[in-house]
């Protein structure tokens, strides 16, 4: 990174693995279950997000069911660069998956990280960082099945609690062929604990490939923290993009701007009445009074949301 600042501009780099080498911290809306699909990426894109996650994709119901590919994948020309998250536990599975966004996508990430237990109950998420050499194939797999090189190939981790396994994984993936590693700064256990900053450090250390810190990053401030903190090449946020869709931009809260900007986005989109209304819910968190939110978050039609929006802050 150039200056001890992150950029609040948005690199104009398509191509993930440039916008690592491009001498600014990569700021990167995270994969998130419902929430980071093409109506949110296209807004988040216009607020300084350099990298969009699709929410985790079950690879092998998608490589099974055309139905699942159409309800799962939905792109378009402006929506790079973009990574399609998987849950796989088969390395051929999680090829056949990557073979087919390969044409509409920059790269796919293998989820390590999911700590629900129905995910790790069926072999996916977080119980991957005890299967170093089964990740270590996956992504080996697809490195060698895949012809274009500069097609990206991503694991996003957690921590383990004795943390030399967690450097032996991510050495291994580094051998194998991986990208660049999102590390989750808590262990599969923790939840609202405090993360972990010191093990991404470590972490970073012991790599030559791209680290990205993942973990309780809310404000643009945050994010140049956790920055000097770990010597981490990208920032990831969930729920802080969330919350303020305009963050990386600098923006303390949702500006008006932003909100205005989600509506035009969703209902170009046609994105569905409940994903509207929660998308709303969290960006006025933080700008609503308990009274406003008792009415707004009860709203049941998009036209009585629109109506609210326009008396109550001229949107």
């Amino acid at each position: 990174m150039i200056g001890d600042h992150i950029e609040t501009k948005q690199c104009q780099l398509k191509d993930p693995m440039d916008l690592f080498h491009s001498g600014q911290v990569v700021k990167i809306c995270a994969p998130m279950v419902r929430y980071s699909k093409l109506s949110f990426r296209t807004l988040v894109r216009k607020y300084g997000c350099d990298l969009c996650y699709t929410p985790m994709i079950i690879a092998a119901d998608f490589v099974r069911s055309a139905k699942a590919r159409d309800s799962e994948f939905t792109t378009n020309k402006g929506d790079h660069p973009l990574i399609v998250q998987f849950a796989a536990k088969e390395a051929q599975v999680l090829c056949d998956a990557a073979r087919i966004v390969c044409p509409f996508a920059d790269g796919i990430d293998l989820n390590c990280g999911c700590p629900q237990r129905w995910a790790m109950a069926e072999g996916y998420g977080a119980c991957l960082i005890n299967k170093p050499e089964l990740v270590r194939d996956m992504v080996r797999h697809v490195r060698n099945q895949i012809d274009n090189p500069r097609f990206s190939v991503s694991i996003k981790i957690r921590i383990h609690d004795d943390l030399k396994r967690t450097v032996d994984l991510c050495q291994k993936a580094e051998a194998s062929g991986v990208s660049w590693i999102t590390v989750h700064g808590r262990s599969v256990e923790e939840r609202h604990q405090p993360v972990h900053y010191d093990a991404i450090k470590i972490i970073k250390q012991s790599m030559s490939i791209p680290i990205v810190a993942n973990g309780d990053i809310k404000t643009l401030k945050d994010a140049e923290n956790v920055h000097h903190l770990t010597g981490a090449d990208g920032i990831m946020v969930a729920r802080g993009l969330l919350a303020n869709p305009a963050m990386f931009a600098g923006y303390e809260e949702t500006p008006l701007k932003c909100i205005q900007d989600w509506v035009d986005i969703a209902l170009e989109h046609g994105t569905p009445f409940t994903c509207f209304h929660h998308h709303l819910m969290y960006m006025m968190e933080r700008i609503t009074s308990k009274q406003e939110k008792k009415v707004f978050n009860v709203l049941s039609s998009t036209s009585a949301v629109l109506d609210y929006l326009k008396d109550h802050y001229g949107v």
